[in-house]
């Protein structure tokens, strides 16, 4: 490891919690952007291919109070 990066590492783990957070979560951001954004895309088609099967019948849609009261007597 560089010096520099020692000494950045060493200077970050100095700071109060919360910007050691605040710093910690920009620096993940910062290395999933390219990531985000295939999975975007992906999660786009996959709700158009969802939607088409909805709007063509070729899947039936059931409704959030059906869903939540089958998920709920499957565990009583």
């Amino acid at each position: 490891m560089a010096e520099t990066t020692k000494d950045l590492e060493s200077e970050a783990l100095q700071l109060p919690a919360e910007a050691r957070a605040r710093l910690a979560e920009r620096l993940l951001a910062s290395l999933d952007s390219e990531t985000d954004a295939q999975l975007d895309a992906i999660w786009l088609a996959e709700a158009e291919r969802r939607l088409d099967e909805l709007e063509s019948g070729r899947a039936i849609g059931v409704s959030a109070d059906e869903v939540i009261a089958d998920a709920r007597s499957k565990l009583r």
